[in-house]
């Protein structure tokens, strides 16, 4: 699509808009958003991963929120990740915790954001709930290892993600044998000197990463909603006498719905990606960017009103 590229750079320069970030707190889930996006509640978000449990599916919450700059605002994003875990152990919801590093403080402070992390893992760990830690734009990733290097020291529990059109991500999944990874394409507008900007090659080197992480033994996570890219990890597995207890597929709440259920019924294990809060728009906007197809949420969500 010739317009594809400049709908990408706009819709993801409107998801770094902070203005508009801070207005859509005020406005609720607009826009179709509601479709993506579990509800503003941690009850409303919880009833959701009720349901998808109900179904088969293993989840993953994420409060939605990144790059904060106050103190104040990174503890009680701290408070919000216990206060899921807290609700997932009460419930015995077959759930994880995703999480932002710049949502709890990494870009005010890195040991402070270091403490509020290991407040986090150590509450996950008392109630054996696995961490991940989102992988951010560029900028972010060398921080994200290396705290996550740090963690790792006194947490088994807690994994991050890598993205495959990063020109690094070969060398980062070698250096991260072990460590359970969600692998993914990249989500992030960056410049080519860093990341690989056309599909074909982002595709390959997507393989390539799930592949080596496989190979390697360890527990991998294939995000993706590609049906294309799921059928050629099943045949590699199959061919390579992996087992499916050392993979997962991952997507995202509200999308490719059947495609989830008929890998469960395959006997695949799925989780889905759930995200809740009233900080969503930033994260809308990068699933507009990522698929012009998916524009069709916003336009749904546009005519309902």
């Amino acid at each position: 699509m010739v317009l594809e590229q400049p709908l990408r750079s706009f819709f993801m320069q409107l998801a770094k808009n902070k203005s508009l970030n801070k207005a859509a707190k005020k406005w609720g889930l607009k826009f179709g958003a509601s479709q993506v996006v579990a509800g503003q509640t941690l009850e409303a978000a919880m009833e959701n991963v009720r349901k998808l449990n109900a179904d088969g599916l293993c989840c993953t919450l994420d409060h939605l929120g990144e790059f904060v700059s106050e103190k104040e605002e990174a503890s009680e994003a701290t408070r919000a990740c216990i206060d899921i875990l807290k609700a997932i152990n009460s419930t015995g919801a077959n759930c994880n915790l995703s999480l932002k590093l710049t949502q709890l403080g990494l870009d005010i402070d890195k040991d402070f954001c270091l403490a509020n992390m290991r407040r986090i893992c150590e509450v996950a760990k008392s109630y054996e709930r696995f961490i991940r830690i989102d992988m951010e734009d560029y900028s972010h990733c060398e921080q994200t290892l290396q705290l996550l290097s740090t963690l790792r020291q006194d947490y088994d529990n807690v994994g991050t993600v890598i993205q495959a059109y990063l020109h690094r991500a070969k060398e980062d999944v070698e250096s991260l044998k072990g460590v359970p990874l969600r692998l993914v394409k990249g989500a992030y507008k960056e410049s080519v000197s860093v990341a690989y900007q056309d599909k074909p090659t982002i595709d390959k080197n997507f393989l390539e990463i799930i592949y080596l992480h496989l190979d390697n033994g360890s527990y991998t996570a294939i995000a993706t909603h590609d049906h294309r890219i799921i059928d050629q990890v099943k045949e590699y597995a199959r061919e390579s006498d992996i087992p499916r207890a050392q993979f997962e597929f991952q997507m995202l709440y509200g999308f490719r719905k059947n495609l989830q259920k008929e890998l469960v019924k395959e006997g695949y294990k799925v989780r889905v990606y759930v995200p809740f809060g009233t900080d969503w728009f930033g994260y809308f906007m990068r699933r507009l960017a990522e698929r012009p197809q998916n524009i069709a949420f916003a336009i749904r969500g546009f005519i309902s009103k």
